[in-house]
C-alpha cells in the first residue's frame, strides 16, 4: 500500500511500558489457547494405552475424545455471551480454573467414568475461556498492527494446536504415562490464572438482562448436533437416532432464531450473521475444519496401522503440518496487507483441496517420506493462509460489546464443522475398507477431505466480496475495514 494512504505511526524501538504489558497480556491468553486446543487431540496416540490401564469397551473408548468435544462444541455460544455481560477476563478465569480441575481429575482416574466425567469438566472449562480468548486479544492490542500480530498467533494456535496435540500426546505417553497428557495442563492452567489478572485488562460488564431462553436453545441445539455428528460412525446418517439427533437440534436453533429477533438483549445478536462475507467466512471455517481434523484421523491410522509407528513417532508424523503453519503465520500479516483476505483464501483452500488430493494416492508400500511428508507440509502451509483472514473477517466491523459473542459463534462453526468432517470420513472410510486391510478405504476418505477444501474454494469465489482500494493490489472485505489492512502493512514494512 502506498505512503500516501497510509498514516499508520511506526513503531518506536522499545515498546512503551502499555505495549510491553499488553505484548505480554496476549502472550498469556494465547497461551490458554494452546492448551485448550491441543487436548482435543491429546489423548489421540494415547487411547491404546488408556484402554489397557482403565479396561473400556469397544464402544465406549471414543467418549475419552467426545465428552470434551460434546461439552465444549455445546457450551461456546453461552461462554462467549457470559463473558460479554460479566466481564470477559472474569468468565475466562472461571472457565481456566475448571478446565484445570477436569485435567487433574482426568490424569487421576481409576474408571473409565471418572476420565469421562474429567473430559467433561475440561470441555466446560474450555467452552467457558475460548471464546474471552479472541475477545481479550482483539482488546488488549495497542493498536491496529498489534492486532493483526495476536490475531496471526491466534490462527497459528488455532489451526496448529491440534497437530501439536498429537505431538504432545505421542511424546508425554512414550516417555511417561497417558496420564501426563491431562497432567501437564494443571501447572500451566494455574501459570496462567495466577499472571493473567496482572497482564490482562478486564472488559466492561454490559448492562441488560441475559438471556435464558437464547442460552437454553443454543446450548440444547449445539449439544444435540454435537452428539449426533460424533455418533454417526457408529450408527450410520439414516438411523433413528441420527435422525432423531438431528431433528432436535435444528428445532432448537430455530426456536432460537425465532427468540433473539425479539430478545432486547439476545444470546446472538442477530446482525452478525446478516453479513454475507461473516457468513462466508464462517462456512469457510466449519470447511477447513472438517478438512483437517478429518486428515488428522487419516493419517494416525495410516502411521499406526500401515507403517507401525509407535504413539512418540505418529505425534512427530504431523511436525510437517505444524511447521508449516508455524512458518508461514510469520508472514500473513504482511500477505493480508498486500493482497487482503479474499485472494488469500483463494490461494489457501485452492492448494489445501491440492494437499488432500495428493494424499488420496497413498499406497500399502510407500513410506513416510514419499506419502505423507509433502501434503503434511503443504496442508500446514495452504491452512495458515486461510486461517487469519477468515478470522479477520469474521471478527472487523464487530462492536467491542459483542466480540464474545462473535468468538463463541466462531468457535461453534469450527467445533460443528470438525464433527462433520470426522463424522463423514469415518462413514466413507469403513464403507471402502477391507477385512484386515486400512489402504483401500483411504484413497475415497481422502479425496473427501479435498471435496471440504475445494468446497471453501468455491465458497470463498462465490459468497466472499471484495472491493479495491487505491495502492493495494486487492483490497479488504467489506466485513474488513480499510484501516485494518493498511495496518498490517504499514506495519509488514
Amino acid at each position: 500500500m502506498s505512503s500516501s494512504t497510509t498514516t499508520h505511526t511506526p513503531l518506536p524501538t522499545e515498546l512503551p511500558p502499555n505495549a510491553g504489558r499488553a505484548a505480554a497480556g496476549i502472550a498469556i491468553v494465547l497461551v490458554a489457547q494452546l492448551m485448550i486446543v491441543l487436548d482435543a487431540t491429546v489423548v489421540n496416540v494415547a487411547l491404546p494405552r488408556i484402554d489397557e490401564d482403565l479396561g473400556f469397551g469397544p464402544a465406549s473408548l471414543s467418549w475419552v475424545l467426545n465428552a470434551y468435544t460434546l461439552a465444549f462444541g455445546g457450551l461456546l455460544l453461552l461462554g462467549g455471551r457470559l463473558g460479554d455481560v460479566f466481564g470477559r477476563l472474569k468468565v475466562f478465569e472461571i472457565g481456566l480454573a475448571v478446565f484445570t480441575l477436569g485435567s487433574a481429575l482426568g490424569g487421576l482416574a481409576q474408571t473409565p467414568g471418572q476420565l469421562v466425567a474429567a473430559r467433561t469438566f475440561q470441555g466446560v472449562g474450555a467452552a467457558l475461556a475460548a471464546p474471552s480468548v479472541l475477545a481479550l486479544l482483539t482488546t488488549s492490542a495497542p493498536d491496529e498492527a498489534a492486532r493483526n500480530r495476536a490475531l496471526a498467533l491466534f490462527g497459528a494456535v488455532s489451526s496448529g494446536g491440534a497437530s501439536i496435540g498429537l505431538i504432545l500426546g505421542g511424546l508425554l505417553t512414550d516417555v511417561g504415562s497417558w496420564r501426563w497428557t491431562l497432567f501437564i495442563n494443571v501447572p500451566i492452567g494455574l501459570a496462567v490464572i495466577v499472571l493473567a489478572p496482572r497482564f490482562v485488562t478486564e472488559t466492561p460488564r454490559r448492562s441488560g438482562r441475559f438471556d435464558v431462553v437464547g442460552a437454553l436453545t443454543a446450548t440444547g441445539g449445539a449439544v444435540a448436533l454435537v452428539w449426533t455428528l460424533i455418533g454417526t460412525p457408529e450408527h450410520g446418517w439414516v438411523s433413528a437416532r441420527t435422525v432423531a439427533g438431528f431433528a432436535v437440534g435444528v428445532a432448537l436453533l430455530a426456536l432460537l432464531a425465532r427468540t433473539e429477533l425479539r430478545h432486547p438483549h439476545p444470546l446472538v445478536q442477530p446482525h452478525l450473521v446478516r453479513n454475507r462475507n461473516r457468513v462466508g467466512a464462517l462456512a469457510v471455517m466449519a470447511l477447513l475444519l472438517g478438512a483437517n481434523l478429518s486428515m488428522f484421523f487419516l493419517v494416525v491410522q495410516y502411521v499406526q496401522g500401515v507403517l507401525g509407528f509407535g504413539p512418540l513417532m505418529a505425534g512427530v508424523a504431523f511436525l510437517p503440518f505444524s511447521l508449516g503453519i508455524f512458518a508461514t503465520s510469520r508472514v500473513t500479516p504482511a500477505l493480508l496487507g498486500r493482497f487482503g483476505p479474499r485472494p488469500m483464501m483463494l490461494v489457501g483452500t485452492g492448494t489445501l483441496a491440492l494437499a488432500y488430493a495428493w494424499l488420496s494416492t497413498i499406497g500399502t508400500g510407500d513410506t513416510y517420506l514419499a506419502a505423507v511428508f509433502g501434503p503434511m507440509a503443504l496442508a500446514g502451509i495452504s491452512s495458515a493462509l486461510t486461517f487469519m483472514p477468515v478470522t479477520v473477517i469474521v471478527l472487523s466491523g464487530v462492536e467491542p460489546e459483542h466480540a464474545g459473542s462473535a468468538s463463541g459463534l466462531l468457535q461453534t462453526t469450527q467445533q460443528l464443522g470438525g464433527a462433520v468432517g470426522v463424522g463423514v470420513i469415518v462413514s466413507v472410510y469403513a464403507a471402502g475398507a477391507l477385512p484386515g486391510q486400512l489402504v483401500p478405504g483411504m484413497a475415497a476418505a481422502f479425496l473427501t477431505s479435498a471435496t471440504f477444501a475445494a468446497l471453501a474454494l468455491v465458497v470463498t469465489a462465490l459468497v466472499i466480496r471484495t472491493r479495491r482500494p487505491e495502492g493495494a493490489t486487492e483490497g479488504p472485505t467489506e466485513a474488513a475495514p480499510e484501516e485494518l489492512v493498511e495496518a498490517v502493512a504499514a506495519e509488514a514494512a
